[in-house]
């Protein structure tokens, strides 16, 4: 099996913030990445209506960190299991375990990259068309080279090395349009 990407809304940063928000799909796995910050809760459920996803078919949700610009619209998947750094949460279930290298489906894992804050994890997607990272490692495909909030640089800066290092064929980062990395991509 291989994972679909839909980006359903590009994310930014200036004087008002949004987070990139993304839809993966494997088999009867269906997943939102960061539901955070948006304009307008359109903007998230208008695309998911577009690519056929009511709310409610939602199983899972991942938080790259928990920052409220990455988790604030949360709860518009009723359905879904959400995972974060340490564990998976599912009604009233709170159920521990690391998320580096757990896998949500065959085609879709999480992966530890901490940088940003000690607790950032990226999803990574195996596609037709290669590797797939979601991820706040960059805030947009040019960097920031220096994250200014992030809690540990130099954890940062090896976390996008690792990453890089897998070869990804796209990156959708955290506040932008997702993006192929190059040489000049910033590690």
């Amino acid at each position: 099996m291989t994972a679909t990407l839909t980006v359903l809304t590009a994310g930014y940063v200036g004087p008002r913030t949004a987070s990139t928000v993304s839809l993966l799909r494997d088999g009867d796995t269906v997943v939102v990445v960061d539901p955070g910050m948006v304009a307008d809760r359109r903007l998230i459920l208008g695309p998911l209506a577009d690519a056929g996803v009511a709310p409610e078919q939602v199983t899972d949700v991942v938080f790259s960190h928990h920052h409220p610009d990455h988790t604030l619209n949360a709860a518009l998947f009723p359905a879904a299991r959400y995972h974060d750094h340490w564990a998976i949460y599912e009604d009233d279930l709170w159920i521990d375990r690391p998320a580096d290298g757990f896998a949500l489906s065959p085609s879709i894992r999480l992966a530890a990259t901490p940088g940003h804050t000690p607790e950032d994890i990226s999803t990574l997607a195996e596609t037709a068309d290669g590797l797939v990272v979601l991820t706040h490692l960059w805030w947009s495909a040019e960097g920031p080279v220096e994250d200014p909030y992030a809690t540990d640089p130099a954890a940062l800066h090896t976390s996008r090395r690792a990453i890089l290092d897998l070869a990804p064929a796209l990156v959708v980062p955290g506040h932008g349009t997702a993006f192929v990395p190059t040489a000049d991509t910033p590690s």
